[in-house]
C-alpha cells in the first residue's frame, strides 16, 4: 500500500537512512536552492531542513532525487501500472497470464477520488507571506512554489472526470503582486488548464484554482504526468498511490486533498493579467517578465505538520530528469501505441527535453525500393509533432530502424553518428516556420513562435566521418579557434552576436559561401559555430545545451552551397547551425558566489553537509 500522506513518507526514508535532517539555520532565499542542486548532484539523501529562517515551515528537499528512491518511494504499485502499461500494448500477451490481472480491479478501483468532508489540510490557515519564500536564482523575480499541483475544473462540466492537475509555476511575491492577496501563475503553451481558462474566458466567469503542496508523493508525479488528453491525472494519481485519493468537496469550492500539506485556494479573472518573473528555467536560462494569469487568493490552509517540497528548475540535469526518466521508463513501451511507425523516443535532458527529440522509426511505405530514402519517418516526425508532449520538440532527428537494428535513441553519441555519415542536406531538412513552440525557449522569432525542424535520414551510409580538422582551411574574418568535438563534427568560435531579432546573419551566410569555395570537409557534416568552443567541447551535455537551446531551425541553419528550391532548402556541402547567444537570448543561470561558498562551509568537516555534498 502507498503513503497516504507525506508524514508517512517521510519517517519510512528516514527509518532506511534515506532522509537526513538538518538543524542549522539556512536561508531560503538562494542559500537553500544552492544546497539542493548540490546534493543532487552528488546523488545524496532527501534532506529536511527544520530550521529555516523567518519561517515555522519545514522544507523538503531532494526528495525524488534519485531514480532509485523514485522507484522506492512506488514500489507497491509500480508492477500494477506496468500491468495496465503492457495490457494496453498488446492485451492478448497478458491474458496469457491470469495472475498479472489479479490486482488489477483493484487498481482501477483505486483510480475514482473518495469524497470526503474533512480532513487535516483543513485545520490550519495562514497566509502568503508565512510560507516558505524559496528563491532559486540570484535574478529570480520573486519566490516561487517549484512543486505546486495546480488543480482546476471544467466550467461546462465540472467534476473529477473533466479535471486537470498540472505542474505550473506559482509565484508567491514581487511584481505587482498584492501582498498576501494575489499570486502568479504561470503556464506553457499546450497545457491542460488551457482549456479550463479558455472556458472561463468564454463565459466571462473566474477561474477557481487550487493549488495544493505535498500530500501523497503520487500526486506530485501525476502532476506532472504527461497524460493523453481525458484521462484525469487525479486518477492516475490514486492508481500509482495504490489508495483513493480523499478529497474534501465542499459546496461552490474545489475539491482539497485531505492528506495535503498546503492549499491554497482563489479564483482568476479570466480578463487579468499582470508580469510574472523572471524565473531560473529548465533550459538553463531565465525565462523573462511576461503578463500571466493572476490568482486571487481567498485562504491558505495547511495541516498542522506541514512539510513544504521543493526543488530547483535550472540546466538539466536537475531533479526534474529523475521525474523524467522515471515516466519514461513507465510509459517507453506505449510509444509505437501512440505514434504509429515509432519504436522509440528520447526526449534529450541535456538539451533541455523540448529543444530536442531523437527518434527511431519505420521505413517501410516502398519495400521493394533499390534505392532507400526516407519516407514514412518523414509522416513520424510528423506525428511526434502533432499531439502529447512531444509536439513542443524544436529539432526532431529521426532515423529507420531497418538501416541498423541495434540503433537506439539512448546512445547520442552513436545516434548522431548514425544521423551524420547517413544525412543528405539536399533532401532530409523538413522546416516548420512561424509555428508554435514551447514558451520557456527564446530562440524564436517572438514568445511561444518560432520554427521546427525534422531531419529524417534513411539510407545506407554516405560518408567517412573525420576527426582531424585540415588545417589548410582559411576561415573568413570573425571566426576562429576551429576544434573538432567528435568524428563529423566541428566548432567554429564566431564573432560576437550584435543583430536584432529574426535577422539572417551575413557573417554566416560568408562562412557557408567560404567553406563552399575551399571544399575539404567532407569528413565533417556538421559545423556549430559557438561563443565557446572549449567550453561547448567538454562534454556531450555541454554541446547538446549549448547547440539546441540556443538556435531557432529557421533563423540559426545556414550552409555551405545553400539553395531553395520549390521553397525547400537544403545545402550541398556542410550544415551550419549558429548557436551563439544571441541579443535577444534570455540569459543563463549562473550561481552566486557567496552562497556558493556559504554552502561549502557547511560542507566542510564537522558541519551539518559533511559527507554528503
Amino acid at each position: 500500500m502507498g503513503y497516504q500522506n507525506l508524514r508517512q513518507c517521510l519517517r519510512d526514508l528516514e527509518a532506511r537512512k534515506q532522509l537526513v535532517r538538518i538543524d542549522r539555520e539556512v536561508d531560503a532565499d538562494l542559500e537553500i536552492g544552492a544546497i539542493q542542486r548540490r546534493v543532487f548532484r552528488n546523488k545524496g539523501p532527501a534532506l529536511l531542513f527544520t530550521n529555516v529562517k523567518g519561517c515555522s515551515f519545514p522544507m523538503l528537499a531532494n526528495l525524488f532525487g534519485t531514480l532509485a528512491r523514485m522507484r522506492f518511494l512506488f514500489r507497491d504499485t509500480l508492477r500494477n501500472i506496468e500491468t495496465l502499461v503492457k495490457f494496453k500494448v498488446d492485451p492478448l500477451t497478458v491474458l496469457k497470464s491470469p495472475l498479472s490481472l489479479a490486482r488489477l480491479p483493484q487498481t482501477l478501483f483505486n483510480s475514482w477520488p473518495q469524497k470526503t468532508a474533512d480532513g487535516p489540510v483543513l485545520q490550519r490557515r495562514t497566509v502568503i507571506s508565512a510560507l516558505p519564500q524559496l528563491k532559486s536564482w540570484p535574478m529570480d523575480g520573486g519566490s516561487y512554489v517549484t512543486l505546486p499541483q495546480v488543480y482546476t475544473e471544467s466550467q461546462a462540466r465540472p467534476g473529477f472526470a473533466r479535471s486537470n492537475l498540472g505542474m505550473y509555476r506559482i509565484q508567491l511575491c514581487g511584481n505587482q503582486y498584492l501582498t498576501d492577496q494575489e499570486v502568479g501563475l504561470h503556464y506553457q503553451i499546450h497545457r491542460g488548464i488551457g482549456l479550463h481558462h479558455a472556458e472561463a474566458i468564454q463565459t466571462g466567469r473566474p477561474l477557481k484554482v487550487n493549488v495544493f503542496i505535498g500530500g501523497p508523493p503520487a500526486m506530485t508525479l501525476a502532476a506532472v504526468m504527461p497524460l493523453p488528453e481525458g484521462m484525469p491525472e487525479l486518477f492516475f494519481a490514486g492508481m500509482l498511490a495504490g489508495r483513493r485519493i480523499k478529497m474534501i468537496t465542499r459546496p461552490g469550492g474545489l475539491p482539497i486533498p485531505a492528506e495535503a500539506d498546503f492549499c491554497i485556494c482563489g479564483e482568476v479573472d479570466p480578463d487579468r493579467q499582470l508580469p510574472e518573473g523572471p524565473f531560473g528555467d529548465h533550459l538553463g536560462y531565465y525565462s523573462l517578465v511576461h503578463d500571466f494569469p493572476v490568482l486571487k487568493v481567498d485562504a491558505v490552509y495547511h495541516r498542522p505538520d506541514a512539510v513544504w517540497p521543493f526543488t530547483t528548475v535550472g540546466r538539466p540535469p536537475q531533479e526534474d530528469t529523475v521525474f523524467g526518466d522515471f515516466i519514461h521508463e513507465l510509459t517507453g513501451p506505449l510509444v509505437p501505441t501512440v505514434f504509429a511507425g515509432v519504436h522509440e523516443v528520447n526526449a534529450v535532458d541535456a538539451a533541455g527535453v523540448h529543444p530536442l527529440l531523437l527518434a527511431v522509426g519505420s521505413e517501410r511505405y516502398v519495400p521493394y525500393a533499390t534505392r532507400r530514402q526516407p519516407q514514412e519517418i518523414i509522416t513520424c516526425g510528423l506525428s511526434l509533432l502533432g499531439s502529447t508532449q512531444t509536439a513542443l520538440s524544436k529539432y526532431v532527428l529521426i532515423c529507420a530502424r531497418e538501416d541498423d537494428p541495434s540503433l537506439t535513441a539512448k546512445n547520442i553519441p552513436g545516434f548522431f553518428r548514425h544521423v551524420l555519415e547517413r544525412a543528405d542536406w539536399e533532401r532530409d531538412l523538413h522546416f516548420i516556420t512561424r509555428t508554435t513552440m514551447d514558451t520557456l525557449d527564446y530562440s524564436g522569432i517572438s514568445l511561444n513562435q518560432g520554427s521546427k525542424l525534422v531531419l529524417a535520414v534513411a539510407g545506407p551510409q554516405r560518408r567517412s566521418l573525420s576527426a582531424q580538422f585540415p588545417s589548410a582551411l582559411n576561415l573568413p574574418l570573425g571566426f576562429q579557434q576551429p576544434l573538432p568535438f567528435t568524428e563529423g563534427i566541428l566548432l567554429l568560435q564566431g564573432p560576437t552576436h550584435v543583430l536584432e531579432r529574426d535577422r539572417q546573419d551575413k557573417h554566416l551566410e560568408i562562412l557557408g559561401q567560404e567553406l563552399q569555395a575551399q571544399g575539404g570537409l567532407a569528413g565533417f557534416p556538421l559545423i556549430v559555430v559557438v561563443d565557446d568552443p572549449l567550453f561547448t567541447a567538454r562534454s556531450w551535455e555541454n554541446f547538446l545545451w549549448v547547440t539546441f537551446t540556443r538556435s531557432d531551425p529557421a533563423t540559426d541553419i545556414y550552409g555551405a552551397g545553400a539553395f531553395s528550391h520549390c521553397k525547400h532548402w537544403g545545402c550541398t556541402g556542410p550544415l551550419i547551425i549558429d548557436a551563439r547567444l544571441k541579443t535577444y537570448h534570455a540569459p543563463p543561470l549562473l550561481d552566486d558566489p557567496q552562497v556558493e561558498k556559504r554552502v561549502d562551509a557547511l560542507g566542510a568537516p564537522g558541519r551539518p553537509l559533511h559527507g554528503i555534498i
